[in-house]
This record gives C-alpha cells, structure tokens and sequence, in this order.
C-alpha cells in the first residue's frame, strides 16, 4: 500500500529564512497547490491523508470539504504550524472534528517534532506519523527508532519512509532534489522490504514559491510549482503503472491491526 500524505499548513517557511510574506499570502499559496494536489489525485482516482493545522482548515474550508467529499481522510498538524502547546493536541483534533463532522484520529507534528506520546494518547489519537527515522544534522537523529510501524502504548507509531540500507529519506526534500529515476529506485526498494510506502509533501511544493522575498535556499524550490505538479504526475503514475494498492492512514492502520 502507498501512503501519500500532505501536510496543509500556513505557508510559514520563508519566515525561518528571515524572510517576507503575509498571513494572507501564506494562506492562498497553501490553497493554490492544494487544489493541483486534489486535481491530480482526482485524475488518478488515489486516495491520501491531509495532516492540517486548524489554522489552515479555518481559512480553506472549501477544501477541507472537497478533500473529504473526494475521499481523503483529514487528521491533525496541531493548530498552528510554528507555535505548539502540548493542549493544542486535544483542541486541534476536536476543532478539525468539529468544522467537518469527520473523525479525526491521526496526528502529525509539525516539522516532525518529538512530542509526548503520552500526551497524545491521552488527546485522543490512535496514530501517529511523526517520526522520520533518519539523521538529518540539525533536524533529526532518528537512526536508533523503528524504520517501520510499531505500537507505543495504545498508539500505532507509522514513521516515514526510507531506504532498507543506509536510512535515505524519501521526505519531500527527496523528491525535489534527487533524479526522479533514482527516488523511484529507493522508493521502489522500500516497498518490496517494507510492504508500504508512507512519504510527506506539502501543498506549497506544488504552487510558486520563487520569488526573493521569501528568501528561501535553492534546495527547498527546486522542482516546485508546475514542475512539482509534472513529477509528481508522473511517478503517481508510474506507482499506478507498477499495480500498487493507494490508502489513507486509517484504512492502513486498520489492515495491519486486523
């Protein structure tokens, strides 16, 4: 089964490169490659998991109902995408249910923050995506965490995708960066180890994010925009092609616990 999952988000980034852009420019560019997202799934009849901060939800419900109407299942980034308080957890889960009615029963921090699994049995959830179990110096130091799925009390840990040997992560940043013949050749290795596929992408990886005043490096917008809608056709596409099965977290979640 492939796990594509989307973390719908304030687009905040440039503030974390000293750079410039208003709430409301944050909120349309997230808005503008979400809807390319939902196009391209629609058109390849998949499903996925959307990980939205409340933020994001209230100001985009239009497509929260549309993401939902298609299929796709709504769980929860927290309430805001740089601020966190561990209450947020609980409230963020009941607000999402709130707005749209639907049950929302996975949770993924933002940036991939370690959080208190305690705290997030304790709010609810039965999942939690979270963790990329690689080493990314000044982001993650993964190496000794389950490359796999695992229990954690009575919640199922579903960590990132990455490569059986040496731990390549198959995150967004991959996906931009590496030839996409190779990033098919890592994810197609993980799926014959691992039996699933779980990689993350974000909405404004599929909009325009070139412009100066973001002030964002080289490596974070290579392939965005139209190109990222483009690639990102095609290796669905070539996933369709290889006669993967697609789900979202909870379908997944019920299949391995059954």
């Amino acid at each position: 089964m492939v796990l594509l999952s989307f973390d719908i988000e304030e687009f905040d980034m440039p503030l974390e490169y000293k750079g410039e852009i208003p709430f409301d420019r944050q909120i349309s560019i997230s808005q503008k490659g979400l809807e390319r997202i939902l196009d391209l799934l629609k058109k390849h009849q998949v499903k996925a998991t959307f990980f939205s901060t409340v933020v994001f939800a209230e100001n985009s419900k239009h497509l929260i109902e549309r993401l939902l109407s298609e299929g796709h299942e709504l769980a929860s980034h927290t309430w805001f995408h740089s601020e966190f308080e561990e209450k947020h957890l609980k409230e963020s889960r009941e607000k999402l249910e709130e707005l749209f009615s639907a049950k929302v029963t996975g949770l993924r921090m933002p940036r991939m923050m370690p959080v208190n699994e305690m705290a997030v049995e304790k709010a609810g959830y039965s999942y939690n995506s979270s963790i990329n179990p690689t080493f990314l110096p000044g982001r993650y130091n993964n190496l000794k965490v389950s490359r796999t799925y695992f229990k954690e009390g009575n919640v199922t840990q579903i960590p990132a995708s990455v490569s059986p040997n040496f731990r390549i992560p198959l995150f967004w940043l991959s996906f931009h960066n590496f030839p996409l013949s190779i990033y098919k050749k890592i994810a197609s290795d993980s799926l014959k180890k691992d039996k699933y596929l779980n990689i993350y992408f974000h909405p404004w990886e599929f909009a325009e994010i070139k412009d100066v005043a973001f002030k964002l490096p080289g490596f974070t917008v290579k392939n965005s925009g139209i190109d990222m809608v483009e690639r990102f056709d095609e290796f669905i596409g070539w996933l369709k092609n290889k006669k993967y099965s697609f789900g979202t977290f909870q379908e997944f979640q019920k299949k391995i616990e059954s």
